[in-house]
């Protein structure tokens, strides 16, 4: 069975992450790189051995790609996901898929034209508790889903140093979109309405013009309503880089999902802390767990051309419920519909 041959565009933590899973799996080639800074792309010629560049669409141009992965800031990822669509290339989009519906829309329908393939990194769902969790709420177990709340706040630490381009986007982006697709993924339901509240106080006056915290509440077509809450100006005494759990409550019972403690605290004479595994973990030389398996199954969807498990129209509906959010935010907190999916970008993709 050929390799599939993968361009990986973005030399962040991400990028980085996704070509050393892809070089540990004997069905992927990671064949050409780019990134934004020179700096980057001459340390990655050095450091890999491949073909490296600072434009995508030479990248594109030269190499012969099956797939590229979108591993870039929020607002990139609309530009090098139709780039590579029209160069006939499957994408694999980190979260989110898209900052506007109709740059989702765009996508979805040049997809289906070129007959491409898109997943977007919604990795959660390959965690083993969120999986038992579908199938209780599948099956019954709670009764009928009646409501929700999801929080991912992180230490201050992410928005002021662990991301350069803190700025350009917001928690809500960064954050609840894993949770906005865990709950339509839970509640086999679509988001209708939002509205959304949020501060700007400690980052701005630190220089970075987003917000501190938001809470958003998106009603779904079921009935469903679910708060959704994300920040990033925890102190970085917090012993977890991220205070993060979903909970949905039915009419005969609960599940509560808790990300701060993954099974394991240490305590040392320096700190207390709950170490993260669950999503990457090095073990016995290879990178496992939900983000691996994730991108692994790109490649599988390709090689045995099969849709993939979360599509770009997963993506393109956390990317609507994400919308209407920031209008919310921005007319001081209001009710917002939810753009609804028009009827030729519908399915897999």
């Amino acid at each position: 069975m050929n390799q599939v041959r993968i361009g990986v565009l973005g030399l962040g933590k991400m990028g980085r992450t996704c070509i050393r899973v892809l070089n540990e799996n004997p069905l992927a080639k990671v064949a050409a790189l780019c990134a934004r800074r020179q700096e980057q792309v001459d340390e990655a010629a050095v450091e890999f051995g491949i073909p490296s560049y600072i434009d995508h669409r030479k990248m594109l141009e030269r190499e012969k790609l099956d797939a590229v992965v979108v591993a870039t800031p929020d607002n990139w990822h609309y530009d090098f996901a139709h780039s590579a669509l029209e160069a006939g290339c499957h994408v694999f989009v980190e979260k989110p898929f898209t900052t506007s519906t109709a740059e989702a829309d765009t996508l979805l329908r040049l997809a289906r034209q070129r007959r491409r393939k898109i997943q977007v990194a919604f990795n959660h769902r390959w965690l083993s508790a969120y999986n038992q969790a579908h199938a209780s709420i599948a099956a019954g177990e709670i009764g009928m889903p009646l409501a929700g709340y999801t929080r991912k706040n992180d230490t201050i630490i992410v928005s002021t140093q662990n991301i350069r381009w803190a700025g350009e986007t917001t928690p809500a982006w960064l954050l609840s979109a894993h949770d906005i697709d865990l709950m339509r993924w839970f509640l086999a339901s679509e988001p209708v309405e939002a509205r959304a509240w949020g501060r700007k106080e400690v980052l701005v006056a630190r220089g970075i013009p987003t917000y501190d915290i938001i809470q958003a509440q998106v009603r779904f077509a079921s009935g469903a309503f679910v708060t959704f809450e994300s920040g990033w100006v925890y102190p970085n005494t917090f012993p977890t880089p991220v205070d993060s759990f979903v909970e949905v409550i039915g009419a005969a019972g609960h599940i509560h999902l808790d990300r701060k403690r993954e099974s394991i605290e240490i305590s040392t004479e320096k700190s207390f802390s709950y170490p993260k595994g669950f999503l990457v973990a090095d073990i016995f030389g290879r990178l496992r767990g939900a983000f691996p398996s994730c991108l692994e199954d790109f490649v599988f969807a390709i090689q045995n051309d099969t849709v993939p498990r979360v599509t770009g129209f997963d993506g393109r509906q956390v990317t609507a419920a994400l919308e209407a959010i920031h209008t919310s935010l921005a007319n001081g907190g209001g009710n917002v519909a939810v753009i609804q999916p028009p009827a030729d970008i519908q399915g897999g993709i």
